[in-house]
């Protein structure tokens, strides 16, 4: 016999019931319509098509369209302990790997294949999912807000899934974020085609009652430290609990390390304190990850990390969240805030607001917009070493020389990868040339808008850090039906 809808959600994915928004859009694209969901991160919003995937009875694949690799490597990773016939395919595949995955695809044995927008593009992709017994019949979009150029992480080669899914002969799709703003919502549509009547919105309140939302003005070093420690102690002397604080730049991490290290020394703490950054070997950052996920409350360990880290953690017992410098956006705020209190129990979400903090983001703005100019010379000067694989040092010595405080090389490696022009290998931080860049397909004028989009958000997030109520603030940036609470969505 076969198994139920509730007996797969019980047996395969570990819950009893569904939120009642969980429902009504499995509901709907189990019956063949198609969604657009606003969830707060953790809030259930792969269930809602990993489940109508593994309980489809007839045949056909779930794709999914995730722009992270180590996050759907993550996810794969969990289905498959689930006994879920879930795939990834990326660049950090070898040839043969690809093509036996390719192969196994067209065969039909899996029912969730993940991969990047940009393999779409790739021929032995489209053809594998042609041959797929029952074709894609769900087509599911995450990170959906990288669609749009009005989104904070905009990712060009998003932008092309409209008329890919045309190609795939419209399939149910369902379009996932866990922060759009009315223009990105309207931008997620038009891209796909569709219109709130063909892909309602179904969203949750951004707001959630059990997160303090609290921001307090610093002066310097010594503030931030106190403010930090003020947060810790106030759950290590309630019982315990794990937390995260947020850096912006890697060298303000480490300086105030020493001292929070040297305070919770002299307090006589039992404080375990841990860092997290894009500079640690990947067997350092795996080490921390798992220690961090494997911490019990007594154990009050406090993690110190930029936003390299948190990205697919599903830990439901962080108890506070401290941002030491001021986010980009009000968007990148949200989706960090909203890793702490998973499990419905208080949390606190502190963000300590220095005016000169505000500098640190513009020259990550500037960072990431490389000129037009620079992304030629990039492309050409990686076309001169197509025969043999290259990191982001490399390519930063040609173009830059060696100041490696100085990150536009790594944001010319992300725009060329997004364009194409180069991919990911097997070995983590190495890239391959794939094809010459074109001077038409990078716009000064595009650039330079997308500048002033992110400078824009960059206001919107010290406005918001400045007003009266910031619980307040957050829900009037996002103007999600249900405002701050809606019962039936909970």
């Amino acid at each position: 016999m076969p198994l139920t809808l509730e007996q797969i959600l019980h047996d395969t994915f570990g819950h009893a019931s569904l939120y009642p928004i969980q429902e009504r859009i499995i509901d709907r694209v189990m019956s063949g319509g198609d969604a657009l969901v606003v969830m707060p991160t953790g809030g259930g919003k792969s269930l809602c098509y990993q489940l109508p995937a593994v309980s489809a009875d007839e045949p056909g694949v779930c794709l999914v369209f995730s722009p992270l690799i180590a996050l759907m490597e993550d996810q794969v990773t969990a289905l498959k302990r689930k006994g879920v016939a879930a795939e990834y395919i990326n660049s950090t595949l070898g040839r043969e790997e690809r093509e036996r995955r390719y192969a196994a695809l067209a065969r039909g044995e899996y029912r969730l294949i993940y991969a990047t927008p940009e393999r779409m593009h790739k021929p032995e992709f489209r053809d594998a999912l042609r041959t797929v017994p029952g074709g894609v019949r769900l087509l599911a979009i995450d990170e959906a807000h990288c669609i749009t150029q009005w989104g904070h992480d905009f990712r060009p080669a998003y932008q092309q899934v409209g008329q890919f899914r045309r190609d795939l002969g419209e399939p149910t799709t369902i379009a996932l974020t866990a922060t759009a703003t009315p223009m990105v919502r309207s931008d997620i549509l038009k891209t796909l085609g569709l219109s709130e009547a063909s892909m309602p919105l179904y969203a949750t309140p951004v707001d959630r009652p059990n997160l303090a939302y609290e921001m307090h003005e610093v002066w310097d070093d010594k503030d931030k430290v106190d403010e930090i420690l003020d947060v810790h102690r106030s759950f290590r002397d309630s019982g315990g609990g794990t937390g995260i604080v947020y850096f912006a730049l890697i060298k303000d991490l480490e300086r105030l390390e020493t001292q929070i290290r040297r305070r919770l020394s002299d307090d006589g703490g039992d404080a375990c304190v841990a860092v997290y950054h894009g500079k640690l070997d990947p067997r350092e950052k795996k080490r921390i990850y798992r220690r961090f996920i494997d911490a019990e409350p007594r154990e009050n360990l406090l993690l110190l990390a930029t936003n390299a880290f948190g990205m697919g953690v599903d830990k439901p017992d962080i108890r506070f969240i401290v941002h030491a410098q001021l986010p980009g956006s009000v968007e990148a705020w949200t989706q960090e805030i909203g890793r702490a209190g998973r499990d419905g129990e208080p949390a606190t979400c502190r963000l300590l607001f220095s005016q000169d903090d505000i500098a640190i983001q513009q020259q990550f703005i500037e960072w990431a917009n490389p000129s037009a100019d620079l992304l030629v010379q990039a492309g050409n000067a990686l076309e001169q070493v197509s025969a043999h694989d290259f990191s982001v040092d490399d390519l930063r010595e040609v173009i830059i020389e060696k100041n490696r405080g100085d990150r536009r090389a790594e944001y010319c490696l992300i725009t060329l990868e997004s364009l194409g022009v180069v991919e990911q290998t097997s070995i983590p931080g190495r890239y391959r040339f794939v094809r010459p860049i074109c001077d038409e397909e990078v716009e000064p004028e595009a650039i330079a808008a997308k500048t002033q989009r992110d400078l824009r958000r960059l206001l919107d997030m010290v406005q918001a850090a400045r007003a009266e109520d910031l619980r307040k603030a957050i829900i009037e940036y996002f103007d999600l039906p249900g405002g701050s609470s809606d019962a039936s969505d909970q």
